[in-house]
């Protein structure tokens, strides 16, 4: 049986262990020992960056992509593939070490997808960057951040999906825009919150892999209308 291999480690803001491992040419990045993502399960990934840049898949479109959560890069690649040659695709990652992770262990897996010329990686808190972006907003915001409102990797993570995080995202995204976020399991609360803010919403199941049996996943896909009227 071949072994578990630690090839990175690093700390959370939580104190958290957050370590990267091989296995017999897959790979894993684990939160005190609990899996946050796995190179084998990435369909749901897949998904969230095609749902997120479905309106903007012309190659003669111009949108500007906010990717919040780096990971093992699949969201990354999806967004790429689904969107032409002028999008600007913002990735915001909070750790540089999953930066670097995936240009160097995992380059393997995504990692030309950071040297598109598309790509601009920021280091910094995903909530910053989004209340930021009010004045220069984004075609579609695409966030695979933490597993759900109960956060794994950071406490405050849990916040972008409260009240105040969610008028953010509102915020960050133009009116006609798209809002495309991963969530672990279905959640009623985040549903409600993104209607109340003013957003059509979808929910999409979505598997782990092709193989699953099993959707055990969601994905909350929130448009803007061209003429909001938030609440």
């Amino acid at each position: 049986m071949k072994p578990h291999v630690t090839l990175a480690t690093t700390t959370t803001p939580n104190g958290a262990r957050m370590s990267l491992f091989e296995h017999d040419g897959t790979y894993c990045i684990r939160v005190n020992g609990e899996q946050l993502m796995h190179s084998s399960d990435t369909v749901s990934e897949i998904l969230l960056g095609t749902l997120g840049c479905e309106p903007y898949s012309g190659k003669d479109q111009k949108p500007k992509v906010l990717i919040g959560g780096l990971g093992l890069g699949f969201t990354l690649r999806s967004v790429l593939d689904a969107t032409g040659p002028q999008a600007e695709v913002h990735v915001i990652e909070l750790f540089p070490e999953i930066v670097e992770w995936n240009r160097t262990h995992i380059a393997c897996l995504n990692g030309d997808a950071l040297e598109d010329p598309r790509t601009k990686v920021i280091e910094d808190d995903v909530r910053a960057v989004l209340s930021r972006a009010a004045k220069n907003p984004y075609d579609a915001v695409v966030l695979d951040i933490d597993n759900n409102t109960t956060a794994m990797v950071k406490v405050e993570n849990h916040d972008l999906y409260k009240r105040l995080g969610i008028r953010d995202i509102w915020n960050a995204i133009r009116p006609g825009g798209r809002a495309a976020i991963w969530f672990a399991a279905p959640d009623v609360r985040i549903e409600k919150l993104l209607r109340k803010a003013g957003f059509t919403v979808k929910a999409v199941p979505a598997k782990a892999r092709a193989s699953s049996r099993r959707e055990d996943f969601m994905i909350y896909v929130a448009d803007k209308p061209l003429t909001p009227n938030s609440k």
